[in-house]
């Protein structure tokens, strides 16, 4: 009788332990093919939260939309059917005005100054401030610069007047398109190859990789290196899983996070690079336009934009960072 008491004791205490363990299983869906280098830092980011966590967390990750576009999987994180996904800061604008200041044109000085404003207290106020809203950021992913590309060189903002110009769902990537003097197209990703080739839009803007994985240098030949933008991609996570999660697995994703950023920074220089190269060998004519033309063509929009107190303070955190 003493020996089962014993033995019903110790498997209560083993399933005290076995429940207080209980492994946290989660989904991290996403739009972009398994080679992109937001894609391979968030595969090291799953395998450091398991390692960091000691294996209480394990992430499995769904490439390529398998479980919806970047819109589809966002509302799933907000709603909390999934766990996280990846977004560009640009449409995350309509869920906390504090992401605005990526939308907003010539902001950061350079790459450098670009990075140290991510990993400062700017950062982190932006990645917590869409809480409320269903999910927040654990870290940013490096997505380039913002340029102009078309079937013409846009050297001057007088080169865009009257051009059709494909952009994200973002208000004020709108008002900054609108500001040069061209007319903003919003268009979903998927779209933009056959609208630029059958003239929907005259052109598009983003990082020089969109000529290659995207196939836009097929069809646009002129590459402008305005950099009129820096956005990045968050790797957001759902308010409501975040909150269930104990502090020690918190601490855990966010050093995981922080950590598979510092690698892919480097993924995503040297894919810079090489894209380049590729963009040149279909043809595209890659220039450096004098950027002060385009700086003077917004300034009323930004000077307009400050009106608003907590924009203009994050600007000016934002131009005090060294």
């Amino acid at each position: 009788m003493k020996l089962k008491k014993i033995a019903a004791a110790a498997l209560i205490a083993g399933l005290g332990t076995a429940s207080a363990w209980a492994q946290q299983s989660m989904r991290l869906a996403h739009g972009l093919a398994e080679n992109h280098p937001v894609h391979l830092a968030m595969v090291r980011f799953a395998e450091l939260a398991k390692q960091k966590s000691n294996g209480e967390i394990d992430i499995k990750i769904f490439a390529n939309g398998t479980l919806g576009g970047e819109r589809e999987t966002l509302e799933q994180v907000q709603n909390g059917v999934l766990e996280m996904t990846k977004a560009s800061a640009s449409p995350l604008e309509t869920f906390a005005p504090e992401y605005k200041v990526f939308n907003l044109p010539f902001v950061f000085r350079n790459k450098d100054h670009f990075f140290k404003v991510l990993d400062g207290q700017v950062g982190d106020t932006i990645l917590n401030a869409s809480k409320n809203r269903g999910f927040i950021g654990l870290t940013f992913y490096d997505s380039g610069a913002r340029s102009f590309y078309a079937k013409k060189p846009i050297n001057t903002p007088d080169d865009l007047k009257g051009l059709k110009i494909r952009v994200q769902q973002s208000p004020t990537t709108i008002k900054m398109i609108q500001a040069l003097g061209a007319a903003p197209t919003p268009m979903a990703w998927g779209e933009v190859y056959s609208a630029l080739q059958s003239g929907v839009v005259d052109g598009a803007e983003n990082n020089i990789t969109a000529l290659t994985t995207g196939r836009h240098g097929e069809v646009s030949k002129f590459y402008s290196v305005t950099e009129h933008q820096m956005v990045p991609d968050v790797l957001v996570i759902s308010s409501a899983k975040w909150d269930s999660l104990k502090k020690p697995l918190q601490d855990a994703l966010r050093q995981a996070a922080r950590e598979s950023a510092t690698y892919q920074r480097k993924l995503w220089a040297d894919a810079e690079k090489t894209e380049a190269a590729a963009a040149e060998k279909l043809g595209v004519k890659i220039s450096t336009p004098n950027k002060q033309a385009f700086v003077d063509k917004v300034k009323p929009m930004l000077d307009e934009e400050r009106k608003n107190a907590r924009v203009a303070g994050l600007l000016d955190q934002i131009t005090a960072v060294r």
